[in-house]
């Protein structure tokens, strides 16, 4: 099978077999633009996306149970409820042997009597109850301090790659599939309702890394193709481009792959075995971003570039040229074909 499917690679990356990416263009952006559209739509009739209580502020409670203690969410939800019957608390268990419940912003005399209540529920002392409270300041500056990063990261990594391939149109078509990336991936914590930590925001920032990479390697290579040396009369520009996508798409399989192992592993050990938060939240974003971003590269960056390209004036008569020889030389083959078949017949 490893042989096959290097055989395969290789067969791409002569011009023997080829995937049409940039020539089915519009499909792929059909597919894109319905998955932005559910992904928009989608966390709204779900009412919004969920905050963790670092953005939203409030009170957290955390229970330090025994193994073999009963750590039914049930139980804090029911204790929180006889306290403050208008609540609607988030419970989650966290490791092995802890309980986390989260809720509204909560007065000292509140967080106290429902401390008191959560022990009572577990059979604990009420020590083993700790109790935190996170203010909403701290998580709009968060938000804040997000976007302004993300702002930062998307204008210098457009300047960068602008002068690095020498066209801004390049530089363009990596951003549009840089925040396909985003909107898809916000869109799955949104319909899902997985909850939007710090850890999430930070695994969405480690996204854009390696989304951009993913295009960068890819773009080498097209721009590697499209050099004025490497043009010829046998292929168009759109076809110089998908050569390029066919001979990188080996390696962009593997590179995903690669990736996605240890973070598939991070993310199974942070949810199922250790039950850690954080690395759920992180791994999770990675997770998908890796997928998306790997999809985009290949389907939304490339054909994006060589639509853009493709209006060029110079690109234009170019690839006229190209046809036109293409139409002529199909003329003389057919020519000959039939001057062949008129000298077998006599």
């Amino acid at each position: 099978m490893a042989r096959s499917f290097s055989e395969f690679g290789n067969a791409l990356y002569t011009g023997e077999k080829s995937i049409n990416f940039v020539g089915r263009r519009k499909t792929w952006y059909t597919v894109s633009l319905i998955l932005i559209i559910i992904c928009v739509v989608g966390p709204l009739l779900r009412g919004g996306f969920t905050f963790g209580i670092e953005f939203t502020g409030g009170s957290q409670f955390q229970v330090h149970l025994g193994e073999n203690q009963d750590r039914d969410p049930a139980i804090a939800e029911e204790a929180v409820r006889e306290e403050l019957p208008s609540s609607a608390p988030r419970v989650s268990q966290i490791g092995l042997t802890d309980v986390r419940v989260q809720t509204e912003a909560l007065s000292d005399a509140e967080n106290r009597t429902v401390a008191e209540a959560i022990a009572d529920g577990y059979g604990v002392p009420v020590e083993e109850v700790t109790t935190s409270y996170i203010g909403p300041a701290w998580g709009q500056d968060i938000t804040r301090q997000a976007i302004i990063a993300l702002i930062v990261f998307i204008l210098f990594a457009a300047l960068v790659m602008a002068m690095y391939f020498r066209t801004w149109k390049m530089s363009l078509a990596a951003i549009i599939a840089l925040m396909h990336d985003l909107v898809i991936t916000a869109g799955i914590y949104g319909i899902s309702g997985f909850e939007i930590t710090p850890a999430a925001m930070i695994g969405f920032l480690t996204i854009l890394g390696y989304s951009l990479y993913d295009t960068v390697v890819v773009f080498d290579k097209i721009r590697e193709n499209t050099a004025p040396g490497e043009l010829n009369d046998r292929r168009t520009f759109a076809e110089s481009v998908n050569l390029g996508v066919n001979q990188t798409l080996v390696r962009s399989i593997n590179t995903s792959v690669v990736a996605l192992l240890p973070v598939a592993s991070i993310l199974f050990i942070g949810a199922f075995v250790l039950g850690a938060g954080t690395l759920r939240d992180i791994a999770l974003a990675l997770f998908i971003g890796i997928l998306v971003g790997a999809y985009s590269t290949i389907f939304i960056a490339a054909p994006a570039y060589a639509q853009l390209r493709g209006r060029d004036d110079a690109i234009k008569k170019r690839d006229a040229k190209v046809l036109r020889i293409r139409e002529r030389e199909g003329e003389e083959t057919d020519e000959a074909v039939i001057q062949a078949d008129t000298a077998s017949a006599r």
